[in-house]
């Protein structure tokens, strides 16, 4: 990596420029965040405006700030007063931009010629620049969300590093709903003069993150990039979601950032070389890296479906069939043996583990115990889970709660759906094997006990089990490339 970030993600001071009372305008919405998520380093306001904003006294100009009590600059001034403003802020300390305006290369030959000079201006001064056209960076261990946007997200272990500020607003309302938290996150925007790949270098170092998960939509250098991001993904799991995947794509790109799309086979070529997981869509991407960040890689490919009810398991068996790195282990004998002192007779007796509705208070986590300690599975999918709970908030809602013995029936549903999910939980960790839920009340009814109890402890529940299908396979092919380069 040729340039630290470190004062851009873990600044002792900021100064935000262009801050009014309005509270529509950028200034304000970045003072207002930077404030109010938990960063604890002095902030400076500089704006045109006397007083004060949001209890902030406003500084007329960068060099009323104290020298060396700030390290990081954010721009959200017009682009014609940006090279003054950076000129200044370097002379009392600053070490890092953020531009989140605009007006630059995205905007035509004019705008390039100016984006240019802010690229010979950073490199001049030694600054590190994140922007322009961006709309922020976030860093959870600092408490930092200096962004013009909503949300900030919970602290975890994914990187986020996008071309495109709304798609880091999606990825931290995914991390939000899921409770699968982000480390870091940055609007490259234009990318002017730190791409992609210096962010995926920087968190490859970085030991508040596992896992990076970006979006981008060209690759000026496709050579260069190759060739370190390969070194990057011996280090970390990389998701990558690509723009401009078409000619109309392309087109779009071109006025979104200024970037230049490149050839998407060449891409997904070079992609698979690299050893990136490549995402189809936002959702795909952000589930793939919420799995390398919560669960272990498996040692094989080799898939055992573990269900309460038939239907789930068919449509399992499907998807865990069609993928081409994942196999429906068909079952060894001795665990059909162990199976059938625990499961009525009309269980499946086959993979998909179907239970028939022969379940007793203690039946699933049993079952996950047997199948996790064979030595022949190397990954499980269990489905069906929050049945229970379902049943139990359909009878607290009803007429005749809580008489009648139902409070008693509904507290031991929801305990045995806490115990369900930390049961999976628990056997994952001690076998490091991966241990994916779906349930379509991940999204149906994210407060059913099974569901929270998983998100509390930042664990996933996925929507379907297309979807646990589907990150599963990423899993497996990082870990089988990861071998190949023993």
């Amino acid at each position: 990596m040729n340039q630290d970030l470190t004062p851009l993600f873990e600044p002792r001071g900021i100064i935000v420029t262009g801050v009014s009372n309005h509270p529509g305008k950028f200034g304000f919405v970045a003072l207002h965040n930077i404030l109010s998520c938990g960063f604890a380093g002095p902030v400076f306001a500089i704006g045109r405006e006397e007083g004060k904003v949001l209890g902030q006294s406003i500084l007329k100009s960068v060099d009323e700030v104290p020298e060396e009590s700030a390290d990081l600059l954010v721009l959200c001034t017009p682009a014609s007063l940006n090279e003054e403003i950076i000129r200044s802020a370097v002379n009392r300390g600053i070490k890092a931009v953020f531009c989140a305006a605009g007006g630059y290369s995205e905007t035509g030959p004019a705008g390039l010629v100016s984006e240019n000079r802010l690229i010979q201006l950073a490199h001049e001064l030694g600054v590190a620049l994140a922007g322009p056209n961006g709309q922020g960076v976030v860093s959870t261990p600092v408490g930092l969300c200096a962004q013009i946007v909503a949300p900030y997200p919970p602290c975890g272990r994914i990187a986020v590093a996008s071309q495109s500020g709304n798609f880091v607003s999606a990825f931290l309302n995914y991390a939000a709903q899921t409770g699968i938290g982000i480390s870091r996150a940055v609007s490259a925007g234009n990318s002017t003069a730190i791409g992609i790949i210096d962010y995926l270098e920087w968190f490859a170092e970085d030991p508040e993150t596992d896992v990076a998960l970006c979006y981008l939509e060209g690759v000026p250098n496709g050579r260069t990039f190759y060739e370190r991001v390969r070194e990057v993904t011996t280090r970390m799991p990389v998701v990558i979601m690509k723009g401009g995947r078409t000619d109309g794509g392309k087109r779009a790109a071109a006025s979104h950032t200024g970037a230049l799309a490149t050839n998407d086979r060449i891409f997904d070529g070079m992609a698979r070389q690299a050893g990136l997981v490549r995402a189809a869509d936002v959702e795909s991407a952000f589930e793939a890296a919420a799995t390398f960040a919560t669960q272990p890689l498996p040692r094989g490919n080799r898939v055992l479906i573990l269900s309460t009810a038939g239907g789930w398991g068919v449509v399992s068996a499907d998807a865990v069939t069609a993928h081409r790195d994942l196999k429906l282990l068909d079952l060894p004998t001795d665990l059909l043996a162990e199976i059938d002192e625990i499961l009525p007779p009309r269980w499946s007796r086959n993979n998909p583990i179907d239970l028939a509705g022969g379940e007793t208070r203690d039946t699933i986590p049993e079952m996950l115990r047997i199948v996790a300690a064979h030595e022949e599975i190397d990954s499980i999918i269990q489905l069906g889970l929050g049945i229970q709970g379902n049943t139990a908030a359909l009878i607290k809602s009803g007429m005749f709660y809580p008489e009648h013995g139902l409070q008693r029936i509904v507290e031991f549903h929801e305990l045995q759906e806490h115990r369900y999910a930390k049961a999976a939980m628990s056997v994952s960790h001690q076998h490091n094997k991966p241990v994916l839920v779906a349930s379509e009340l991940a999204v149906t009814q994210p407060n059913n006990p099974m569901v929270s109890t998983l998100r509390l402890a930042g664990q996933l529940c996925f929507s379907s089990a297309d979807r646990a299908v589907a990150a599963l396979g990423h899993l497996v092919r990082y870990a089988t490339h990861q071998k190949t380069r023993t």
